[in-house]
């Protein structure tokens, strides 16, 4: 009955992560996949050798309640920072449950090699470790089984304090980058080392000082990997995090035998991986110039001139441009987010398309501070699923579209990302609105983007700036676009 209840949380899972692949049925995805997870856990606390049933209970119910708590306040702009979070959970766990097997080794090479007596060993009492079958007779793990728990261990340790920093760069604690002179080499001297002890441990040598560094070298690499990240790339690293988290769980479930586990932390794995890659892909970067690239810090001078000014325009003026509009395009970015303006975008939308007006959203893969953010929001708006468009597919509708109004997008626009090769952002997949006939920025000033490169589009021609918070600026379209029907 159990392997019964792991097989069809495994197929609530991988049918739930289908399902989330579309905005329609992403919903009911998340709750087919949260009852694959509530299955699995029931199951697992049927298991006749389960031992402390009620403080598993008991954690579950904290964890619970805290989570159903934290998930109904968090704003939708700090939606990413939760993720961050919670999948920095995931990987302590794992790093908790490898960290427990050890310990439970580490009681059985010290018995073994006289440096204890049986059932006095101090850290670790004998009814906490699974690996004692009596005092005398010890059943230690298999060497395969030994080495995927200190894989996990540390692939969790790193996703966990990581996705920490993580969390803290998006909540605005850190500032966007911490470098200093020799930081690759010294990051690469802690990895090295956590990977030699992790190989002692691996092959048989378990003690609680080998441990202890193991851990602390893992987490501090977590730590130093994140710290150098620039914000414009934590979309990717909170989704190559996630594929870590995923590892962990999946080598750690082997450890325990549980299918389950094993099960859900492939699914997640995998998919953060191809997740991770698709969102490297649209920025034309490798995984690896991400981690060890220099994206997201203060650019240089470009090389390639940006002719002209910067041009206002008023809300009236914009309001009656779309209003008389054939095709209207809504750009949405990060800076949307932040104002929480998307209701007011979302009724400018609607005055439009009362109006004749032909409206579409323009998704960008990497806008925002994770992926799916924009679209996330517009749900939230209520914003038919038919009206958003993702970038491939709207870029080539750019020329023939009237206008195209950008609100809180900067580095997901720039045209030097096509034309100027010295830019830290060349190569990378944008949306073409500067083709677009006429162009209306709502920008709260003249500051760069997060990437900190000065944007050409805001210079061109056909380009107009109407500078003002978000919300403030779609609340004065709405006013506006409403006093041309009275």
């Amino acid at each position: 009955m159990i392997d019964a209840c792991y097989f069809l949380a495994a197929m609530l899972f991988i049918l739930g992560l289908k399902r989330m692949s579309s905005p329609r049925t992403a919903r009911g995805g998340i709750v087919w996949a949260g009852f694959g997870m509530l299955l699995a856990v029931i199951a697992t606390l049927l298991l006749p050798d389960m031992a402390h049933r009620g403080l598993i209970i008991a954690a579950v119910l904290i964890g619970v309640s805290a989570a159903w708590w934290s998930g109904r306040r968090v704003a939708m702009t700090a939606m990413p920072q939760m993720v961050a979070l919670y999948n920095g959970m995931g990987g302590g766990a794992a790093a908790a449950i490898g960290a427990s097997e050890l310990m439970g080794h580490a009681s059985d090479f010290a018995v073994l090699n006289g440096v204890v007596a049986p059932n006095t060993f101090p850290l670790m009492p004998e009814s906490w470790s699974p690996l004692h079958a009596a005092a005398t007779a010890l059943a230690p793990l298999s060497p395969v089984a030994l080495a995927l728990g200190v894989l996990g261990a540390l692939i969790g340790s790193v996703s966990f304090s990581g996705s920490l920093i993580a969390f803290a760069k998006l909540q605005g604690w850190l500032d966007r980058r911490f470098v200093f002179p020799g930081q690759r080499v010294v990051n690469l001297l802690v990895l090295a080392a956590a990977v030699v002890i992790g190989v002692m441990l691996a092959t048989g040598h378990v003690t609680v000082a080998l441990i202890g560094a193991f851990f602390v070298l893992a987490l501090l690499f977590g730590v130093l990997m994140t710290l150098p990240i620039g914000g414009a790339d934590m979309p990717v690293v909170i989704s190559l995090y996630n594929a870590f988290t995923g590892l962990a769980v999946a080598f750690e479930g082997y450890v325990l035998h549980n299918e389950a586990m094993i099960i859900a932390g492939m699914v997640v794995g995998a998919a953060g991986t191809l997740l991770t890659q698709l969102m490297a892909k649209a920025m034309n970067r490798s995984i690896g110039n991400v981690l060890f690239g220099s994206f997201g810090a203060a650019a240089g001078a470009s090389a390639q001139e940006i002719g002209g000014s910067q041009k206002p325009i008023e809300a009236a003026d914009a309001a009656v441009m779309m209003a008389y509009a054939e095709r209207v395009v809504i750009v949405p970015g990060y800076g949307m987010a932040v104002a929480q303006a998307q209701h007011k975008v979302w009724e400018f939308a609607q005055l439009l398309l009362a109006r004749g007006v032909k409206v579409k959203f323009a998704i960008h893969p990497v806008a925002g501070r994770m992926p799916g953010h924009m679209n996330v929001l517009l749900a939230e708006a209520g914003v038919p699923y038919d009206l958003i468009v993702d970038m491939e597919d709207i870029n080539p509708e750019f020329p023939a579209t009237d206008v195209a109004l950008v609100i809180g997008a900067n580095d997901v626009v720039n045209p030097l990302a096509k034309t100027d090769p010295s830019s830290p952002i060349y190569g990378m997949p944008i949306l073409d609105v500067v083709d677009a006939r006429q162009v209306i920025v709502v920008k709260r000033g003249k500051g760069t983007g997060f990437a900190g490169i000065e944007n050409a589009l805001f210079y061109a021609d056909n380009a107009r700036m109407l500078y003002g918070d978000g919300q403030a600026a779609a609340g004065q379209l709405v006013s506006e676009l409403k006093t041309l029907d009275v």
